[in-house]
């Protein structure tokens, strides 16, 4: 990232936190993960959409959380907390492992692409087309309908993006009711 980070300073920490512990789980041979969600869009979007938390798609979820807790994380605890997720006392942002598939198997994994955060080493994050294509399905299902001012926003501002894949993936998330048009149409 350049010295006039985009980012605001707690998620620009917590991403090279996540760097390093990525740089962990690949020096022990395993697959790091994938970052996905709100921090995938708060990145691609260079800050314009903020979030609260950092969905991870991780394979193997028993070595990312131990080493989480290895780099000062911890579970909450309490009533009325939910404890599906992280948190770390330096910053206010959870982290949960949300699959260990990225996006059940529907992404190309090939598309991921990887940020480099010198010298913390690398965080990847699922590709654009996917995080649209996810926010335009969860757009789709009437569960969400600010999402598609988020698929909106990410397509607006992404650069590079393969449009015959994106369309594939639009149309397998919301079973054809959408593709890029629907996106090209508001831009």
């Amino acid at each position: 990232m350049p010295p006039s980070s985009p980012y605001r300073p707690e998620f620009e920490a917590a991403l090279r936190l996540l760097a390093q512990i990525s740089s962990a789980m690949d020096a022990a041979g395993y697959r790091p993960p994938v970052l996905v969600g709100g921090g995938a869009v708060e990145i691609y979007t260079r800050g314009a959409i903020n979030t609260g938390d950092f969905d991870l798609s991780c394979g193997r979820q028993d070595i990312l959380e131990a080493l989480m807790q290895q780099y000062g994380f911890v579970r909450p605890s309490g009533p009325g907390v939910a404890t599906r997720g992280w948190v770390h006392p330096g910053f206010k942002l959870g982290f949960e492992v949300v699959s260990d598939v990225l996006l059940d198997g529907l992404a190309d994994r090939t598309m991921v692409r990887v940020v480099e955060l010198a010298p913390d080493g690398a965080v990847a994050v699922i590709a654009p087309e996917d995080i649209i294509a996810d926010r335009m399905g969860q757009y789709a299902s009437g569960s969400a309908p600010e999402m598609l001012g988020q698929a909106r926003a990410l397509f607006g501002l992404s650069e590079q993006l393969d449009l015959g894949y994106m369309e594939r993936r639009i149309c397998e998330e919301t079973g054809g009711q959408y593709g890029v048009q629907d996106l090209e149409d508001a831009a």
